[in-house]
């Protein structure tokens, strides 16, 4: 997971020195840090996208030999297919 370094005393000082009553101030803080950790869990780390591209990057491969395989299977049916028609070598 990802830590973020968050301030509450500083946050809550600056809601209190703004008229805000401390109580106030406090349960706005612990709602904005909060709402921050909840955002925190949904974010991706570099090695979560390195091994989403890895992933990607096997299965674009696969693809492509399949691929491969699909052309040379079709064109072995046309040679096939000439020659079974008349005229054909």
């Amino acid at each position: 997971m990802i830590a973020i370094t968050y301030d509450t005393l500083k946050f809550v000082r600056r809601l209190k020195d703004s008229g805000i009553p401390e109580a106030q101030a406090e349960a706005i803080s612990d709602a904005f840090r909060d709402a921050q950790e909840a955002r925190l869990t949904e974010l991706a780390t570099k090695g979560d996208l390195q091994l989403q591209k890895q992933e990607l990057q096997l299965e674009i491969e696969r693809s492509k030999v399949e691929i491969i395989k699909w052309v040379i299977g079709m064109s072995g049916v046309v040679v096939a297919l000439i020659k079974l028609l008349p005229g054909g070598h």
